[in-house]
């Protein structure tokens, strides 16, 4: 495989003038990133200035002799490609070749992987799946698309430093204007950790590309020009000679071009094609007069006359061409130009010594590129749509009967083809192929762009069931990627239109899905009354139907919203039926699905929550030693954050506090691991720490929840906001920030009244805040007090009953009202000594002995 610059250079690249100083910056730079100091070069210029021939010409000088060099570039139709760039990039490193099958390619990977650094092996999935071979890791199989696409960023940028540290590396990513999300974030992932590499990075853009690197100290801009006048006149002495009849000719062409060198040599080629010009590189002669001369304006003018100029034959191969895209395969040409096998060889040969196309590949197919991206770009718009239209659906064809058993290969080329093409209902089975495959690689903003491509066409097709059953699967499929980009309303609102689906169809298995994830979403958002309908709906269809699977789904998700409504016998009932229905389920129809897996953890995490808020903290133990033993044995890092903290939260509960901290870190640090953004974890874990005293650990971990609890109320979640903000309030009051702790506090009361739990909490903090010595007001307090009392008793929140027992004995005291102080430290102590809390009892017992 050549690149387009590979394929000119054989045929003779022109006179490379004017850019001694970019070579001399990129050559420093290469210099500090061969000493240790990684560098980021970026050139920046209008189209057809010489950006990457600038960087064809380093590489290839002695400067980079004993540098490896990967290069990979993005293309005009690549940002619907996710990761195209990169994997261009270790399809080079780990030399594959494209008839290589899954058995070659996973030995490459593999041999090569293990030869740099055994180390390296946890990444191998990653590396495997983003060059479409199948993991045989389950641990990969069984995490989240965002911990997926987190492992993937770390493992290519953990590959690259580890073999800077073998040999210097170059990499090169050409056309950035073109990437897609993935590859800026590899690219912004690997910026930040490049001051210590022996790696220099260079990247070229078009103006109007935007990024954050900016302020780097070891980043520089170079801003590539149009060439001077005396660069320009040099590099029409190579192309047209030195003869003085010339000189009237290049003053036009520096003119018109202003010293733009690919607007330069298409000028030259069509002074050439017009018999304007007469003879040979470096010797041609003018046939006639200059004056009154017409050149196009612009480069895209200056291709377009040319691409007029060709034979009709001609013009139609080259925008037959450009439908396929920047790179052409053969066979696919063939399959698509209705031409005799003779008169597309012909046409093909004319249009290469025209250099309108390169031959880049010969094995295992013969390929052909665009010389450059202007040429594609203006040859795709000169055909009429209609024209467009009828060529991208006969590729569609084509790939399909060419790439029968490949067709793994070609998802995203055949979703984009078919998409143009206007297929249809022929369209969406590519599209939502597009989107899961982008889904398994973690392009979420990619896979939900597909998705909703095929809604689009689906939406408007005649309304038969096969129609309605592909919205309804697409919608669940966009369902899952919404949920996981934090876009609550949208997931909702397809949600919806997916039950509406169901009830059209008189399915009631997929109604009972969709009402199932519809409960889940109704849950995260905090709106727990549409959460109870829709999962009592999905459990008794479940019931009906006899589905185990959708059954443990429904209830799962009821259990939680009766632990947020603060039901919580109701909620332990369910959880413990629940977790003893699972090992028959996970070995009935569906086993190892990562959804009842969530679902288990999930349970047990409710089940040690709602224990502890009823005190019943022995019956609780087991349950948590359980779940320690299930952490420990997880890969999976949502599993384990969730698992930890179930337990770190009932040992804060009991006032356990060393206990707590070290479950709740371990939840903290499973959590980031995985790059899961969650909240609660965190307050409670700042709570935690300032308790003990660890001010400035608390103080950090109280920014972080801050940051955390703003973002997930501004994209709808509510399920959780009370109790993250009772947790920032409880370490604010015990770090000394008393205003910032009732103003948490006063949010937690007001977050939703259907938390009542949560509430009672917030309420018991408030009424913390008003028997301080800084804010002592007797009166709010016992207000606060009594109000989560009225809503703690009732529900059998015993602990938060005796908290609120102890602060009224406190508060009675500090006032003089000693019988009444008494009373309530008495029924404290009781509670305390039944439920064995020490801690706690043994302050209330302190209590009780100052009141006499």
């Amino acid at each position: 495989m050549r690149s387009r610059f590979q394929a000119g250079a054989a045929r003779g690249l022109t006179k490379f003038v004017g850019r001694d100083s970019e070579l001399e910056q990129i050559g420093q730079a290469l210099e500090r990133a061969r000493a240790g100091h990684g560098q980021v070069v970026a050139v920046v210029g209008e189209p057809g200035v010489g950006k990457s021939r600038l960087y064809w010409e380093f590489t290839r000088s002695h400067r980079a002799r004993d540098w490896l060099v990967l290069e990979s570039a993005s293309v005009s139709y690549g940002k619907a490609s996710n990761y195209l760039p990169v994997i261009e990039l270790l399809r080079g490193y780990f030399q594959i070749e494209a008839g290589d099958e899954t058995r070659k390619i996973r030995e490459k990977v593999t041999g090569k992987v293990l030869s740099l650094d055994r180390a390296l092996e946890p990444w191998l999935a990653a590396f495997l799946s983003l060059l479409d071979v199948p993991a045989e890791d389950p641990g990969w199989n069984r995490l989240e698309p965002g911990q997926r696409r987190q492992r993937t960023l770390d493992g290519v940028k953990r590959l690259l430093l580890r073999e800077s540290q073998v040999q210097p590396l170059l990499v090169l990513f050409e056309d950035l204007h073109w990437i897609d999300a993935e590859t800026q974030a590899f690219l912004e992932s690997l910026i930040e950790s490049l001051p210590t590499a022996r790696l220099l990075l260079l990247v070229n853009y078009r103006p109007e590309y935007a990024h954050g690197w900016g302020s780097k100290t070891y980043y520089r801009q170079l801003q590539i020009a149009p060439l001077p006048p005396e660069s320009a006149d040099a590099l029409l002495d190579d192309l047209l000679g030195t003869a003085p009849t010339l000189a009237p000719l290049k003053r036009l062409v520096i003119e018109r071009s202003e010293g733009n060198p690919f607007f330069m040599e298409e000028t030259v080629r069509s002074l050439v094609e017009t018999g304007v010009l007469a003879g040979a590189r470096g010797a041609y002669r003018p046939t006639g007069p200059v004056r009154g001369l017409q050149v196009p304006a612009t480069a895209q003018a200056m291709v377009a006359a040319r691409i007029d100029r060709l034979t009709p034959e001609d013009k139609r191969l080259l925008q037959t061409a450009a439908v396929i895209g920047t790179d052409v395969p053969l066979a696919l040409l063939q399959a698509i130009a209705e031409e005799p096998e003779e008169r597309l060889r012909g046409g093909l040969g004319r249009l290469q010594a025209t250099e309108f196309l390169y031959e880049t590949r010969l094995f295992p197919e013969i390929e052909y590129a665009f010389k450059h991206a202007l040429t594609h770009e203006v040859a795709y718009g000169s055909l009429l749509a209609e024209r467009r239209r009828a060529l991208h659906a006969r590729i569609v064809e084509a790939i399909e009967a060419l790439y029968t058993d490949r067709l793994d290969e070609h998802v995203d080329r055949l979703a984009r083809h078919a998409l143009r093409g206007e297929l249809g209902d022929r369209a969406v089975p590519h599209l939502r192929r597009a989107g899961l495959r982008a889904a398994a690689r973690s392009a979420l903003k990619d896979a939900r762009a597909w998705f909703e491509q095929a809604l689009g066409i689906l939406e408007g097709l005649p309304e038969d069931r096969a129609a309605l059953e592909q919205a309804f699967d697409t919608r669940l499929e966009l369902l899952s990627v919404l949920s996981m980009i934090d876009e609550l309303r949208l997931a909702l609102g397809h949600l919806r239109a997916a039950e509406a689906v169901a009830q059209r169809l008189n399915d009631d298995r997929r109604r009972g899905r969709a009402l199932a994830f519809l409960a889940r979403v109704h849950l995260t958002m905090g709106a727990l009354d549409e959460a109870m309908e829709a999962g009592t709906s999905a459990a008794e269809i479940a019931r009906g139907l006899g589905d185990p699977e959708l059954w443990f789904l429904a209830r799962s998700a009821l259990g939680a919203t009766y632990y947020l409504r603060a039901e919580f016998d109701e909620a332990v009932r369910l959880a413990t039926e629940n977790l003893a229905a699972f090992p028959p389920l996970q070995a009935g129809a569906s086993p190892g699905d990562p959804r009842l897996a969530e679902m288990l953890v999930t349970n047990r995490s409710f089940l040690i929550r709602s224990l502890s808020e009823l005190g019943r903290f022995a019956e609780a133990a087991p349950h948590e030693a359980e779940a320690i033993r299930l952490a420990e044995s997880a890969q999976h890092p949502f599993a384990i954050g969730l698992l930890y903290y179930g337990a770190g939260a009932l040992h804060l509960g009991k006032g356990d506090w060393a206990k707590a901290r070290s479950l709740l870190e371990q939840s903290v640090a499973a959590f980031r691991a995985g790059n899961v953004a969650w909240r609660v974890h965190v307050t409670c874990s700042a709570w935690v720490l300032a308790q003990l005293g660890e001010t400035s650990e608390a103080l950090d971990r109280l920014r972080d929840g801050e940051q955390l609890v703003e973002r997930f109320a501004a994209t709808g979640h509510g399920a959780y906001n009370a109790w993250a903000y009772h947790g920032l309030g409880r370490a604010c009051l015990l770090l000394g920030r008393l205003d910032e702790a009732r103003a948490w506090g006063e949010r937690a009361v007001e977050a939703d009244p259907a938390h009542p739990g949560f509430g009672a909490h917030a309420e018991h903090l408030l009424g913390d805040i008003a028997t301080h010595p800084d804010r002592f007001d007797p009166e709010r307090a016992e207000t606060q007090y009594r109000q989560a009392l009225a809503l703690a008793e009732p529900r059998g929140m015993r602990p938060l009953v005796a908290h609120c027992h102890l602060g009224l004995g406190r508060l009675h005291r500090r006032t003089g009202a000693r019988e009444r102080a008494a009373e309530h430290l008495t029924t404290a102590v009781a509670l305390y000594r039944e439920m064995d809390m020490p801690f706690w009892l043994e302050q209330a017992e302190a209590e009780l002995r100052e009141v006499g």
